[in-house]
């Protein structure tokens, strides 16, 4: 006999399946962990919360001060590295506080309706509705009903705006048996001591309802430009629908089709508790959205400083990443903006004046070309600047036309795009002969030593299949040197001060390009093309082009590959902020995550190497010249580095670090990255990095590389 076939028992809270039935025996280890709190539900409400202290539950139901008075959302504050200089604000918490008597009984009446029915009867848990939910969640194997009476949601919520650190955020909303015995111990313990008029006033307060309005007062001026008083039953209903997810049922910037479904279900609950007659619901779901929509009276900032403003954007878009601060992004960002956070940053505002000043003197705002850099600590992975030759703006109407198409609006020289770190839209830029720095890492790790020697003609016909093409010489990959003087023998010292292109072709085959990929990879690269993605992934052993450059890359990116290597081959994934206070006066420190990416004398032996492009000058082998050896001539210091150019000269790089910093520059166009940049604009980035490298030693000019003793001969 099938399940769908046998007899169906009947329960108090109606029909029971064989599949739930089985469910049953299931809840009775969870019984025991729970059953006293949902038992006393039952209780009347005199009595529930001093039998349930006596059976030892006092650490469930230790009511938290803040239940009853919960802090009002506030604006978030972003600080330089300094801790005082403010770089950004971020808010979003219009709201205007009601009474009780100021909320229409349309409202309340929907809200109970659709959230929690019984609101009226029960003393903070509804056991009817915790029953059929947890019969319902096993036999399903999910959580598809969650049982959360309006006081457990407000006890959520307040216990989500206190939350000190991210791990209490986690927990606040967690979805486990125990965080939901302690919502309801909470909830039970609440309404004794806060009647239920007050629990809807401070919950409608508080609750988001989507477009930057929190509480009703506001959700009533944003949609319709009314005082709650005002709502019709209709457009009670509607804002009462939001509640469950603002950004699926917003009808201003999303479905008016979702909104109104989900208005006319949230009626529908009303006529079915009784609230409104038949005629009524009828006569509700009859009238149009009729909205009315205003700007939410908030304090959404953002930065303070154009020049700081794709610092803030990265920033931002980072904080939504962090699952610790929500489920959900549109959860994290409103975190940020209501959260009332004391944010200390990574921005160093000297030294990110010093690079915007490097950057506009070598090619200033207005040109079809960008030219950024970014900076990010060794060992740490803190970004302490994002500089480029653009104002952060949304107002493009002064863009001057691109100059493929007269038409088009260029990136310059407004823009959002995040031109240094990159998107789904901005994969970035060739990273040229900068790349060449992962083939050496891959060399030494596999025991080549810094002076291998290989003799490199002009032009060399690889093992690389690739087809027809420019750089093709029968259907292989022939790469040649940027000059037909570049011929003899090399080693890693010279083949990269000079970047030698054939010289690194053959050291690529010696030791497998795929193992060159791996190394881009642990050092923080990030295939964002996808044509990149698709070579990388499934023909990394013939990717031979990847050894130059062909692949797209950004500063950031780069700059935290390089910055590895004076930190003795630990990787730390970039990160932009250094710690948080809380509203409540609780510190969050932030740290990078770091890893040995490559080994100490792998790192060291290739930085001396690296010394040789800026002239600086080996510790362990001797260089013959550099192809950027104004870079030494401006820093005061130990610097390193590589430059890279791409085919057609499209894109020009260059990447240097000193013991305490790595920068990493580019000259692109980025509305047409195929555009010749010029030979005018090739040496830029490496006089703009040097420049800022000069200023970075001038405020923290300590540390020195140390020479490697392996891997050199």
């Amino acid at each position: 006999m099938s399940d769908s076939s046998k007899p169906v028992a009947q329960t108090w809270f109606g029909p029971i399946t064989a599949v739930q039935r089985r469910a049953m025996f299931a809840l009775v280890p969870v019984a025991v962990a729970f059953g006293l709190v949902v038992g006393l539900a039952f209780l009347p409400v005199t009595s529930g919360i001093g039998g349930l202290a006596k059976v030892g539950s006092e650490a469930v139901l230790d009511l938290p001060d803040e239940l009853t008075l919960p802090p009002a959302p506030e604006s978030s504050t972003l600080y330089a590295a300094d801790g005082e200089t403010v770089i950004a604000t971020f808010g979003d918490q219009y709201r205007v506080q009601l009474e009780y008597d100021q909320i229409p009984e349309s409202v309340i009446e929907a809200l109970v309706a659709t959230e929690d029915s019984n609101f009226f009867e029960h003393n903070g848990v509804d056991p009817e509705g915790v029953m059929r939910a947890l019969v319902t969640n096993i036999a399903d194997g999910g959580t598809s009903e969650g049982a959360s009476t309006i006081t457990m949601q407000y006890v959520r919520q307040v216990l989500s705006y206190t939350a000190t650190t991210p791990d209490e955020v986690a927990a606040a909303s967690e979805v486990t048996i125990d965080r939901k015995v302690k919502e309801m111990g909470y909830a039970l313990a609440l309404e004794e001591e806060m009647p239920k008029e007050d629990i809807l006033t401070n919950y409608l307060n508080t609750v988001y309802f989507g477009n930057g309005a929190y509480g009703i007062g506001a959700a009533a001026q944003v949609y319709y430009g009314k005082v709650p008083a005002d709502l019709t039953v209709a457009e009670s209903a509607m804002l009462v629908g939001l509640i469950q997810s603002p950004s699926v049922y917003d009808p201003i910037n999303g479905s008016s089709e979702a909104a109104t479904a989900r208005r006319d279900h949230v009626v529908n609950r009303m006529v079915d508790v009784g609230y409104l007659t038949s005629d009524e619901g009828t006569t509700a779901k009859e009238e149009a959205l009729n909205l009315n929509p205003q700007d939410a009276n908030n304090t959404s900032g953002g930065a303070i400083d154009s020049d700081y403003g794709f610092f803030v954007d990265y920033f931002e878009k980072w904080w939504e990443q962090q699952e610790d601060f929500g489920e959900t992004e549109e959860i994290r960002k409103a975190r940020l903006y209501r959260g009332g956070y004391e944010i200390t940053s990574t921005l160093n505002t000297e030294l990110q004046d010093a690079s915007q000043e490097a950057v506009e003197d070598q090619l200033e705002t207005g040109s079809e070309y960008a030219l950024g850099s970014v900076v990010v600590e060794p060992g740490t992975g803190a970004i302490e600047v994002m500089a480029v030759n653009r104002e952060y703006s949304n107002d493009v109407s002064d863009n001057g036309p691109n100059t493929a198409n007269d038409e088009y609006k260029g990136s310059y020289p407004n823009t959002t795009n995040p031109l240094l770190s990159g998107n789904s839209d901005v994969p970035g830029y060739q990273a040229g002969s900068s790349f060449k720095m992962f083939t050496m890492l891959a060399a030494l790790e596999e025991g080549l030593p810094l002076d291998t020697t290989i003799y490199s003609p002009y032009q060399y016909t690889s093992e690389y299949v690739v087809g027809d093409g420019a750089a093709s010489c029968g259907n292989y990959w022939c790469p040649k040197n940027a000059s037909a003087s570049e011929v003899g023998d090399y080693n890693m010292w010279t083949g990269f001060g000079e970047s030698v292109n054939t010289y690194f072709v053959q050291l690529a085959e010696r030791i497998g390009v795929e193992k060159a990929i791996n190394v881009a990879e642990r050092l923080g690269i990030k295939f964002r093309n996808p044509l990149d993605l698709s070579h990388v992934e499934n023909y990394p052993e013939t990717y031979g082009p990847f050894v130059l450059g062909v692949t797209q890359t950004t500063p950031l990116d780069m700059a935290a590959a390089y910055a590895a290597l004076p930190a003795d081959g630990v990787y730390c994934k970039p990160i932009p902020v250094h710690s948080a206070v809380t509203n409540s006066g609780g510190t969050i420190a932030f740290e990078s995550e770091c890893d040995q990416a490559i080994s100490v004398e792998v790192a060291r032996a290739a930085v001396d190497a690296a010394r040789c492009p800026t002239g600086y000058g080996a510790a362990a082998g001797n260089c013959t010249w550099g192809t950027a050896e104004q870079v030494s001539a401006a820093v005061d210091g130990p610097v390193a580095g590589k430059t890279g150019t791409t085919d057609s000269n499209s894109t020009n790089w260059f990447v240097g670090f000193t013991p305490n910093a790595a920068a990493a520059a580019f000259v692109a166009d980025p509305d047409s990255p195929q555009n010749f940049v010029g030979d005018g604009n090739l040496g830029k980035p490496a006089n703009a990095v040097a420049d800022i490298l000069a200023a970075q030693w001038e405020i923290n000019g300590e540390g020195d590389f140390t020479p490697p003793t392996e891997l050199v001969h």
